[in-house]
Protein backbone atom coordinates (compact mmCIF):
# COMPACT_ATOMS: atom_id res chain seq x y z
CA UNK A 1 0.00 0.00 0.00
CA UNK A 2 2.98 2.04 0.86
CA UNK A 3 4.40 1.99 -3.03
CA UNK A 4 1.01 2.60 -4.37
CA UNK A 5 0.45 5.43 -2.52
CA UNK A 6 4.07 6.93 -3.24
CA UNK A 7 4.22 6.20 -6.70
CA UNK A 8 0.30 8.24 -6.75
CA UNK A 9 1.86 10.87 -4.70
CA UNK A 10 4.17 12.06 -7.35
CA UNK A 11 1.00 12.62 -9.77
CA UNK A 12 -1.44 15.98 -9.41
CA UNK A 13 -4.39 15.00 -8.63
CA UNK A 14 -6.06 17.90 -9.87
CA UNK A 15 -4.70 16.89 -13.55
CA UNK A 16 -5.92 12.58 -13.12
CA UNK A 17 -9.01 14.05 -11.86
CA UNK A 18 -9.23 16.42 -15.43
CA UNK A 19 -7.46 14.03 -17.45
CA UNK A 20 -10.70 11.47 -16.05
CA UNK A 21 -13.18 13.93 -17.04
CA UNK A 22 -12.34 14.59 -20.23
CA UNK A 23 -11.80 10.81 -21.09
CA UNK A 24 -15.23 10.10 -19.51
CA UNK A 25 -16.77 13.21 -21.90
CA UNK A 26 -15.15 11.78 -24.59
CA UNK A 27 -16.79 7.98 -24.19
CA UNK A 28 -20.43 8.79 -23.07
CA UNK A 29 -23.10 9.01 -25.63
CA UNK A 30 -25.06 12.06 -25.51
CA UNK A 31 -28.41 10.36 -27.45
CA UNK A 32 -28.43 7.45 -25.34
CA UNK A 33 -31.84 7.44 -23.76
CA UNK A 34 -30.29 7.41 -20.43
CA UNK A 35 -27.70 8.98 -18.45
CA UNK A 36 -25.77 9.17 -15.13
CA UNK A 37 -26.31 11.96 -13.13
CA UNK A 38 -24.35 13.60 -10.00
CA UNK A 39 -26.26 16.90 -10.03
CA UNK A 40 -27.99 17.00 -6.34
CA UNK A 41 -31.11 18.98 -7.76
CA UNK A 42 -31.85 16.39 -10.52
CA UNK A 43 -31.48 13.67 -7.84
CA UNK A 44 -33.67 15.67 -5.21
CA UNK A 45 -36.49 15.51 -8.54
CA UNK A 46 -36.12 19.50 -9.26
CA UNK A 47 -36.31 19.49 -13.18
CA UNK A 48 -34.25 22.66 -14.20
CA UNK A 49 -30.72 23.02 -12.87
CA UNK A 50 -28.17 25.78 -14.50
CA UNK A 51 -25.90 22.89 -14.88
CA UNK A 52 -27.75 20.41 -16.27
CA UNK A 53 -27.01 19.33 -20.14
CA UNK A 54 -23.09 20.46 -19.48
CA UNK A 55 -21.77 17.22 -19.94
CA UNK A 56 -23.72 16.11 -22.79
CA UNK A 57 -22.36 19.45 -24.48
CA UNK A 58 -19.58 19.11 -23.92
CA UNK A 59 -19.58 15.17 -25.04
CA UNK A 60 -21.46 16.97 -28.65
CA UNK A 61 -19.02 19.17 -28.90
CA UNK A 62 -16.10 16.55 -29.13
CA UNK A 63 -18.64 14.45 -31.52
CA UNK A 64 -18.41 17.43 -33.76
CA UNK A 65 -22.18 18.53 -33.47
CA UNK A 66 -21.78 22.19 -32.60
CA UNK A 67 -24.90 23.15 -32.99
CA UNK A 68 -26.44 20.87 -30.77
CA UNK A 69 -23.85 21.45 -28.11
CA UNK A 70 -24.80 25.10 -28.09
CA UNK A 71 -28.83 24.17 -28.19
CA UNK A 72 -27.87 21.67 -25.00
CA UNK A 73 -26.13 24.47 -23.00
CA UNK A 74 -24.37 27.47 -24.04
CA UNK A 75 -21.56 27.34 -21.90
CA UNK A 76 -20.25 23.67 -23.07
CA UNK A 77 -17.84 25.24 -25.46
CA UNK A 78 -16.80 27.60 -22.93
CA UNK A 79 -15.85 25.13 -20.44
CA UNK A 80 -14.61 22.68 -22.83
CA UNK A 81 -11.99 25.19 -23.41
CA UNK A 82 -11.56 25.91 -19.47
CA UNK A 83 -11.00 22.38 -18.58
CA UNK A 84 -8.45 21.89 -21.79
CA UNK A 85 -6.54 25.29 -20.39
CA UNK A 86 -6.06 23.54 -17.36
CA UNK A 87 -4.90 20.77 -18.23
CA UNK A 88 -2.64 22.20 -20.41
CA UNK A 89 -1.34 24.41 -17.65
CA UNK A 90 -1.14 21.69 -14.92
CA UNK A 91 1.32 19.37 -17.17
CA UNK A 92 3.43 22.58 -17.88
CA UNK A 93 4.10 23.04 -14.19
CA UNK A 94 4.65 19.30 -13.54
CA UNK A 95 6.96 18.83 -16.33
CA UNK A 96 9.04 22.21 -14.86
CA UNK A 97 8.51 21.45 -11.37
CA UNK A 98 9.53 17.89 -11.57
CA UNK A 99 12.27 18.37 -14.04
CA UNK A 100 10.73 16.54 -16.70
CA UNK A 101 10.83 19.48 -19.45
Amino acid sequence: MKAISKYVSKFSLELIFWIGALMGILLIDPNGPQHFTLCPLDNLGFHWCPGCGLGRSMSLLTHGDFQASWSMHPMGMFAFAVITYRVIQLIRNFKTTRNHG
